[in-house]
């Protein structure tokens, strides 16, 4: 696995252009849209998440983004949603010794 760029180093390096002639880069739609990249810290969500178990990262996904690019409320009930399945694979893995 390659090593992950730190918050600065991901924010310069470049990215390929967007496929929409009249999107900025940060506003790509594909590759950096504005809810992805809106947060007051800077980072991209993905550069936190990319460590994380599959639920765990969707679940910090909404709340990382909660309200930037829908409705805060369902956001949250989304990464609820991701909570408590990762939280049946636990209980699964300790009773049976996997997550499956």
């Amino acid at each position: 696995m390659a090593t992950p760029l730190r918050p600065q180093q991901y924010l310069d390096r470049k990215v390929a252009p967007c496929p929409s002639a009249r999107a900025s880069i940060r506003g790509c739609p594909v590759d950096r849209p504005l809810h992805y990249t809106s947060h007051p810290s800077g980072v991209e969500c993905i550069t936190i998440t990319e460590h994380m178990p599959f639920c765990e990262g969707s679940a910090m996904k909404y709340l990382f983004r909660a309200g930037l690019k829908g409705d805060r409320l369902e956001d949250l009930r989304k990464a609820e949603w991701y909570v408590k399945r990762a939280i049946a694979l636990e209980e699964r893995r300790r009773t049976n010794g996997t997550g499956l």
